[in-house]
């Protein structure tokens, strides 16, 4: 498989006049195409900062994150993120909502042609012309989901995205993104608290140590050692 993402090793400090605060340091993490990786560790060891810096949202202090051989100097379609809140547009449709990342750069009948195969994707084409307040958590999350894949990103990061929803909802969203996954290839890395999620979800897990973060342990998941390795991570989040 060819090498999609690597982190050569990152730092990352918040500095303000009062206070420096180191978030990461020294990550080292390469994520290869069509891989699924979730991210485990305590709150506020950085999960998320990291996604950002992929993203570009963030630069890091020092080392440098790189996708397809590119160094990340700043966002670009190359990833597509999804929030733990699905932040849809209210005064839009399921449909623009999905669209509106594309809108501009396809003429009409192929946003229209992008959209209708999202909307079948996520199963929801019988909403589309309906709004975001009409939606339940589950379905709104769905719509996120969708216009981040709108864009044709060679990264999906997902930032706790199911982690605002009921047991059971929360459940068969599990089971819909690996089914999103299997559909489209893509790469993902999902940020998780939910070690059972890491587990059913990730091809690998990457623990990380309370902050400053870095990754501490890496865990392929095999079906037959589940037990084992949930064992394994919860003790390294104990120690």
């Amino acid at each position: 498989m060819r090498l999609l993402l690597e982190i050569d090793g990152v730092r990352k400090e918040f500095i303000t006049p009062r206070t420096n605060t180191t978030a990461l340091a020294k990550v080292y993490m390469t994520v290869a195409g069509g891989e699924f990786i979730c991210l485990v560790g305590p709150s506020g060891c950085g999960k998320t900062t990291l996604l950002r810096l992929i993203a570009g949202l963030e630069l890091p202090t020092a080392g440098t994150v790189s996708i397809l051989g590119k160094k990340v100097l700043g966002p670009s379609r190359q990833c597509g993120m999804v929030f733990q809140e699905p932040r849809l547009f209210p005064w839009l449709t399921v449909a623009d909502n999905i669209g509106v990342g594309v809108k501009g750069r396809l003429s009409a009948s192929d946003l229209q042609q992008a959209v209708d195969y999202q909307l079948e994707l996520i199963g929801l084409t019988d909403f589309a012309q309906v709004y975001p307040h009409e939606l339940s958590g589950g379905m709104a999350q769905r719509v996120a989901i969708a216009r981040a894949l709108a864009i044709d990103p060679e990264l999906l990061l997902l930032d706790e995205p199911f982690s605002a929803l009921d047991a059971l909802t929360r459940r068969r969203m599990q089971d819909e993104i690996l089914q999103l996954w299997r559909a489209t290839g893509k790469t993902m890395i999902m940020v998780t608290h939910d070690i059972d999620e890491a587990i059913n979800l990730g091809q690998r897990v990457l623990v990380f140590s309370p902050s400053p973060g870095r990754i501490t342990h890496v865990f392929d998941v095999e079906k037959e050692k589940r037990v084992e390795i949930k064992r394994e991570i919860m003790s390294c989040l104990t120690l």
